[in-house]
């Protein structure tokens, strides 16, 4: 395909991806531009699978902006600050408590899931990514992404999340699990999902 061709058969795949994780249209139209900026810039001649290699283009300049949001905002001290200040011990206890499920959830799904059941499992039911996007992310298609969803839930099913220590791990992935479920920040989840493919043993 020609450049324009693949800016014509990508452009709306990498803008419903966009939309997804930064769940605005202005700043995902950003992302797509700068993703196709880049492209024109680089040498293609290599690249295999057009389609994986726009995406991650396209996750990392969405990353960017959130980054760049995430700078302007308070810092995380300023944030844990606030808690303190407010003197419902309730509220405070709630984080602890969801803070606690969290690590968990992550925990109990590490342990029985496989990193790409673990990946699309995560996406799909968690955040309602469509069968089409996880197709793009994973590179598999939409049909296989539906039988992992399928086999993940098999194996997720048990009576009770075990009792896990209170302290866990602060692992990349699941910090950006915790903060995709607390503040829906998904690109960066997206991101260390697909490295976990990579990573995992």
């Amino acid at each position: 395909m020609t450049q324009t061709q693949v800016i014509a058969v990508y452009q709306p795949t990498l803008q419903a991806i966009a939309v997804r994780m930064l769940g605005s249209m202005t700043d995902a139209e950003d992302a797509v531009h700068d993703t196709f900026l880049k492209w024109l810039t680089i040498d293609t001649t290599n690249i295999e699978n057009i389609k994986a290699y726009l995406v991650r283009m396209v996750t990392n300049a969405c990353l960017n902006i959130i980054n760049a949001r995430n700078r302007r905002k308070s810092t995380p001290l300023e944030e844990f600050e606030e808690v303190l200040e407010d003197k419902n011990v309730e509220n405070t206890l709630t984080l602890f408590d969801v803070e606690n499920q969290l690590n968990e959830a992550w925990a109990f799904m590490h342990r029985k899931l496989e990193p790409v059941e673990r990946g699309i499992f995560v996406l799909r039911e968690l955040f309602n990514v469509d069968y089409e996007d996880l197709q793009v992310i994973f590179d598999r298609k939409a049909d296989n992404c539906r039988k992992i969803v399928s086999r993940a839930k098999e194996k997720l099913k048990t009576p009770e999340l075990p009792k896990l220590p209170i302290s866990l791990p602060s692992l990349p992935l699941l910090e950006s699990f915790r903060n995709a479920c607390q503040k829906g920040h998904l690109a960066p989840l997206i991101s260390d999902l697909y490295a976990d493919l990579f990573y995992e043993k």
